[in-house]
C-alpha cells in the first residue's frame, strides 16, 4: 500500500501477507535475503501496545519445530515489530475451502503436528487463545502453528479488553463467557479445527459472531462425518468443561500410541456459564408467570 513503510529495523519490507486488528504481517526479507515475516504494531494507545509486548515475550519463549519460530522483537522503538520464521504454503482455512476435506492420512499428520506443537507452547507456559484453521500453514514440512497475537503466558493478569479475544468457531466456552482461560482453552480450539479439517464445516457452525458463540456455549458439536479415534479425541476435546478435556502432551500420546487419556469425572458443581443460563431462564419463566396473573 502507499502507505506502508518500505524497511523497518534491518528487514526490507516486500508484500503484505495480511492484517488484523493489532497490525500488519509483511513479508520481508533480512541483510542476507532470506524472507521472514514482520508483524508491525498498528499505530494504537499504551493498551495496544502493552499486548503486543506480552506477545513479543511469550512467542520469544516457544521453541520446537512445529511452530513459526520467532527470530527477533524489538518494541522499545516509535514502531515495535515482532520477526519470525517464513512458513511457505497456505493456511488450513485455504486448502480446505478450495479443495475440500482433508484425507484420512492428510488428518492425522495434522492432528499430531498441531497437537505437537500446542505441546510446545503449553510447555513454555503459554496459551495461544486464537488456534484456528488461519492460523495453521502447511509448509513443506508439514503444518506449522503460527501467530501468538493475543497469546499470553499462563499466569499473567488477563488483559481487558472490550469483549471475548479470539475467532467465534474456535473459542472455548469459557473464553465467550469471559471465565479464567488456560491450555484447556487451546485444546477446544484444536478439536474444532479438527472437525473443519475433516468435513470442512467448523463443529457449531457458520453464520454471525453471536449465532455461533450461543451454539458454543449451549449446543453439542456436529462432528459430521469425522470417525474413529479421532473421533473421540475430538469429542473430549470440546467438552464444554475445561477440566473434562485432555491436555495437549495426552493428545500426542493418544495419536501416537492409540492410548486415549481417561476422562475425568465431571465435578458436582455446575459450571458458572450454566448457571447464567439457567437464571435467565429463570427470569423468563418467572416473567411470564407475573404476567400471567397481571392479566
Amino acid at each position: 500500500m502507499p502507505d506502508d513503510p518500505r524497511r523497518i529495523g534491518a528487514y526490507t519490507l516486500v508484500a503484505r501477507l495480511g492484517e488484523g486488528g493489532q497490525g500488519v504481517v509483511y513479508l520481508a526479507r533480512d541483510d542476507a535475503g532470506a524472507p521472514v515475516t514482520v508483524k508491525l504494531l498498528r499505530a494504537g494507545g499504551a493498551r495496544a501496545r502493552s499486548r503486543f509486548v506480552k506477545e513479543a515475550e511469550a512467542a520469544l519463549q516457544v521453541t520446537g519445530r512445529h511452530t513459526a519460530q520467532v527470530l527477533d522483537a524489538d518494541v522499545t522503538g516509535d514502531r515495535p515489530y515482532i520477526v519470525s520464521e517464513f512458513v511457505e504454503g497456505p493456511s488450513l482455512q485455504h486448502v480446505v475451502a478450495d479443495r475440500g476435506p482433508l484425507t484420512p492420512a492428510q488428518l492425522r499428520r495434522l492432528a499430531i503436528r498441531t497437537a505437537a506443537a500446542l505441546a510446545e507452547i503449553h510447555r513454555a507456559g503459554i496459551v495461544h487463545r486464537d488456534l484456528k484453521p488461519g492460523n495453521i500453514v502447511l509448509g513443506p514440512d508439514g503444518a506449522k502453528v503460527i501467530d501468538f497475537g493475543i497469546a499470553r503466558m499462563t499466569d499473567a493478569t488477563p488483559l481487558t479488553t472490550d469483549g471475548p479475544i479470539g475467532t467465534p468457531a474456535y473459542m472455548a466456552p469459557e473464553q465467550i463467557e469471559d471465565e479464567p482461560v488456560g491450555p484447556p482453552a487451546d485444546i477446544f480450539a484444536w478439536g474444532a479445527t479438527l472437525v473443519y479439517a475433516a468435513t470442512g464445516v467448523p463443529p457449531f457452525g457458520t453464520g454471525s459472531s453471536a449465532a455461533v458463540m450461543r451454539r458454543v456455549t449451549t449446543r453439542r458439536p456436529d462432528l459430521g462425518d469425522l470417525d474413529g479415534p479421532l473421533r473421540d479425541l475430538a469429542a473430549r476435546c470440546l467438552d464444554k468443561n475445561p477440566a473434562a478435556r485432555p491436555t495437549a502432551r495426552q493428545l500426542v500420546r493418544a495419536l501416537k500410541e492409540g492410548v486415549l487419556p481417561a476422562a475425568k469425572p465431571r465435578p458436582k458443581q455446575i459450571p458458572r456459564y450454566r448457571w447464567r443460563m439457567m437464571v435467565a431462564l429463570a427470569g423468563v419463566i418467572t416473567a411470564g408467570f407475573v404476567l400471567g396473573i397481571l392479566f
